[in-house]
């Protein structure tokens, strides 16, 4: 997957790993970076930085998303590259009540699904294109002590590979993007609220910043890897978990144990 002279969109991107991805995305030569955001005022910031098109979508609305998609290839013909990135962290466990879950899934998997329902055709029908979803380390290990979070990213690393094993025959490549801790609003804020979850998050491995992310993105898609994974660490992680499930979960229990604030 080329950058450059690619049109591109990416969604979340007023702050974090979605600004990142697309300031660099701009850096190396798109064509075009829509950069759409909730927060309208976020997407004008960062689209004036890059000289991007600014875009208010909310991402769990599927008829919004569909129009997002209908005005860039309106407009410009083609989505080359189409990056779900939006995301969502609760800090909470099976206690959340259902109208919580029901949430981090429409932002976790669901806009995943109505990217790619709204782009896919497109991209077939020109016999090319790119998804690239953000998921997390989280969707391959699990995040203790945030119980959808941990379920909504593995539903959405299971949505990205039945998107690659489904289309990469015809001409849409599919990469997910699977980070541990990223310092990003995303984790900080839970941070300084004294979140347990995302303590352990930051406990699990060094927090890189979005830049960093960004460049183990385009990294992986000048490569078209399926898994992109800017904490290598996060391989070996998953291969010892596929390899003895029952010895990796005892590490994780003695991990959270470890990172547990303690009682005076």
């Amino acid at each position: 997957m080329k950058i450059e002279n690619a049109v591109v969109v990416v969604t979340g991107a007023g702050s974090g790993i979605g600004a990142a991805l697309a300031r660099r995305f701009a850096a190396d030569g798109a064509a075009l970076v829509v950069v759409s955001d909730r927060d309208g005022a976020a997407a004008q910031r960062v689209a004036g930085e890059i000289g991007g098109v600014a875009d208010t979508t909310d991402v769990t609305d599927e008829a919004a998303v569909a129009a997002l998609v209908d005005r860039v290839l309106a407009e410009h013909g083609r989505i080359d590259l189409f990056c779900s990135n939006a995301g969502v962290f609760t800090g909470g466990g099976v206690e959340l009540e259902t109208d919580v879950w029901q949430q981090v899934f429409a932002v976790n998997v669901l806009a995943h699904v109505y990217a790619a329902r709204a782009v896919v055709p497109s991209m077939l029908e020109r016999g090319s294109g790119y998804l690239l979803n953000v998921a997390s380390a989280a969707g391959l290990l699990t995040t203790p002590g945030d119980a959808p979070y941990t379920v909504t990213k593995h539903g959405a690393v299971g949505l990205a590979e039945w998107l690659a094993v489904t289309y990469g025959d015809r001409g849409i490549g599919v990469s997910v993007v699977c980070p541990l801790g990223v310092s990003t609003p995303l984790l900080l804020d839970p941070l300084e609220e004294g979140s347990a979850a995302a303590s352990l998050v930051a406990a699990s491995g060094e927090v890189i910043s979005p830049d960093d992310v960004a460049q183990s993105v385009v990294e992986g898609l000048a490569e078209e890897r399926f898994l992109i994974l800017p904490h290598p660490e996060v391989g070996t992680y998953w291969a010892q978990k596929a390899a003895d499930p029952d010895r990796w979960l005892s590490g994780v229990r003695r991990l959270v144990k470890k990172t547990a604030p303690q009682e005076r």
